[in-house]
């Protein structure tokens, strides 16, 4: 039995399904084909926010996918804010926050419901996140501090496994982590509602790595069920380009800055700074030994020249 799509209040709804999209008409489509095909014997509402798309998606929705909730606003309004319009009127236990570059794969949401169900102070469950390989993603994160923020994350991840979990790993069984990536995530609706939605000062990225900070000063927990599989076309639904880039820097600015006191902030950002600067410099290196005949290392130079004069900016 395949899952129930319904939006009678009156029925118990098991999963709300969220997904926000801004100009990706076949990924969406795609992705919500993979919600109906496989989720079994769970009760779902399925709720599109559309940020304003200029390509059709609107008419693929309510030609393909008619019994889908749409909300349906004149501008981009983000991430976070766009998702806070689905939250606020949800009527599912549990919410899926889906990007429009997933693809789930078979029992992949029921495995995150039947954890959620049997650990009740699960707030935030994410699965595997694949690229169209098979190979793993990074589908967890640590928060943002300044030993993060000054050393190379994978070596931290090699010396101390037991406190930065990563994708390098098999895990046999779900662990607790700091936070999960937002391209797939279960929440519990309790949870959101002790604790609240999302911060909408973040436009996009570290909108769920905010929640899941707040969820855990307040007794709650994260994790990853390492089995629950899911196909992401990494960054098809935001994009590459600088202005992704330094929305990145911002938000992860806009977490520093609300969490933790103006030294340590500015200490951050300094650290930060003094990377950014090392990256720029060894790229000049590389495009004066390559006589600037490399695309791929001009375009890294310039990437990080647009990002120190941002920094430079905003000061």
């Amino acid at each position: 039995m395949k899952a129930m799509t319904i939006t009678n209040s009156k029925i118990l709804i098991n999963i709300s399904v969220i997904v926000v999209n801004w100009n990706t008409k076949d990924l969406l489509k795609k992705c919500l084909d993979s919600v109906y095909r496989t989720i079994d014997n769970l009760i779902i509402e399925v709720i599109v926010v559309d940020n304003a798309s200029t390509d059709g998606s609107l008419a693929m929705l309510e030609n393909d996918f008619p019994l889908a909730i749409k909300i349906n606003n004149q501008e981009n309004k983000g991430f976070g804010a766009a998702n806070n319009q689905a939250l606020a009127v949800m009527q599912g236990k549990y919410t899926l926050l889906l990007n429009t570059d997933t693809i789930l794969q078979p029992q992949t949401v029921n495995k995150l419901w039947d954890f959620c169900e049997a650990n009740d102070k699960a707030a935030i469950v994410c699965g595997q996140l694949l690229n169209i390989d098979g190979t793993k993603q990074n589908s967890i994160a640590s928060f943002p501090s300044l030993l993060t923020l000054a050393a190379n994350t994978s070596l931290l991840e090699y010396l101390f496994p037991q406190y930065y979990p990563s994708k390098r790993y098999e895990y046999s069984a779900p662990i607790e982590v700091d936070s999960a990536i937002g391209a797939c995530i279960m929440i519990r609706k309790k949870a959101l509602d002790e604790t609240g939605f999302f911060d909408e000062r973040y436009f996009f990225f570290f909108e769920e790595t905010d929640l899941a900070y707040t969820m855990r000063l307040q007794g709650w927990k994260i994790y990853q069920v390492p089995d629950a599989l899911v196909f992401h076309l990494q960054g098809q639904s935001v994009g590459h380009n600088i202005n992704s880039r330094i929305e990145f820097y911002r938000s992860r600015y806009q977490f520093l800055k609300k969490w933790h006191s103006r030294e340590y902030f500015y200490s951050a950002v300094a650290v930060i700074f003094l990377r950014l600067l090392v990256n720029w410099l060894f790229s000049c290196a590389a495009n004066v030994l390559t006589f600037g005949l490399v695309k791929k290392m001009r375009q890294k130079l310039i990437v990080y020249s647009l990002l120190i004069f941002w920094h430079l900016k905003r000061q």
